[in-house]
């Protein structure tokens, strides 16, 4: 890579995120040059909204990788924004993180809550599957980081009447991979990764079971060459005694481990994307609008998000 920077797009115009940014960069300071994809009006009037004071420093996009860049200042990559264009202005912002991405000037996004409803208009299932299909990357994952415990779904933003019908060997072979991959790459170690059945206690009523058609046979096929096990029963892998033999936990829908990593972890998980040709992050929470000007969103995830890259 030419640069370390990390680059973050601040995404949604009305959101926390500018609010929980700069309650970031006052926490600690960051050895990686930060480089923010944004409207410099929103900025301006948001660094006013929040008595955030610092200097921005306007780039240009074709001396970008000749910058010696600190986190001095804010440094800015202005993005035009045209009354009632939000959609047009995320593209943009989208558009540019992507064409320095394509450059290999970095290999670091963090992009800020999108709204999935306005924005991706039901033609992909999330920003993931967004980001997947710009770069061509077919086998990617969904991975929400916390160093005590991770989770990973197996199918993402899909109603609960079509997981089963999306449950495959193979894709669950792949998130497998996917997962040992990253942890040996970025964090240099093999995980221990557990997978849980789709039906209560793995158990079924009905002929065909997803547990032992579907699971069961590529948890004995795989543990051979991955450090995995499972089925478990998703209403006790979360206990203390049991999800401390663990690393990451795969589910077999979104909120099956959504919904107990953040009742767990609250605002540290965060939101990486596995599988693309650079590491992408998303803080763990959406614009919350109603929260916009009152200065008390937590700032946690989007700073173990700065934290990850800092390091990398």
């Amino acid at each position: 890579m030419k640069n370390n920077m990390i680059l973050v797009i601040a995404g949604e115009t009305k959101s926390v995120f500018l609010e929980i940014f700069f309650k970031a960069l006052k926490s600690k300071k960051y050895k990686s040059p930060i480089v923010l994809i944004c409207n410099k009006t929103i900025l301006q009037q948001q660094m006013k909204k929040n008595n955030f004071k610092k200097m921005i420093n306007a780039l240009e996009m074709k001396k970008l990788d000749q910058y010696k860049l600190d986190n001095s200042c804010i440094n800015l990559i202005d993005v035009k924004l045209r009354d009632g264009k939000n959609k047009e202005y995320l593209e943009k912002s989208f558009e540019i993180a992507f064409k320095i991405l394509k450059d290999k000037i970095t290999n670091k996004l963090i992009n800020g809550p999108i709204n999935k409803t306005t924005f991706l208009k039901k033609k992909f299932l999330g920003i993931t599957e967004f980001i997947s299909y710009k770069f061509k990357s077919e086998q990617t994952g969904m991975l929400l980081y916390n160093k005590k415990l991770s989770v990973c779904p197996l199918t993402t933003h899909l109603p609960l009447k079509l997981v089963s019908k999306n449950i495959t060997k193979k894709l669950l072979k792949e998130k497998i991979k996917l997962i040992d991959n990253f942890y040996k790459k970025n964090l240099g170690f093999r995980p221990k990764i557990g997978v849980l059945g789709l039906n209560p206690h793995c158990e079924s009523i009905l002929d065909y079971n997803e547990d032992q058609r579907i699971i069961s046979p590529v948890i004995n096929s795989e543990k051979r060459r991955f450090n995995v096990k499972g089925p478990y029963p998703a209403d006790t892998i979360f206990l203390k005694n049991n999800r401390k033999n663990f690393d990451v936990i795969i589910g077999m829908y979104h909120d099956q481990v959504l919904a107990p990593i953040k009742a767990l972890f609250e605002f540290s998980p965060i939101n990486i994307t596995m599988g693309l040709p650079f590491i992408r992050i998303s803080p763990d929470h959406g614009p919350n609008q109603k929260m916009v000007g009152k200065r008390k969103s937590n700032p946690m995830s989007i700073i173990n998000a700065l934290n990850f890259f800092d390091k990398t």
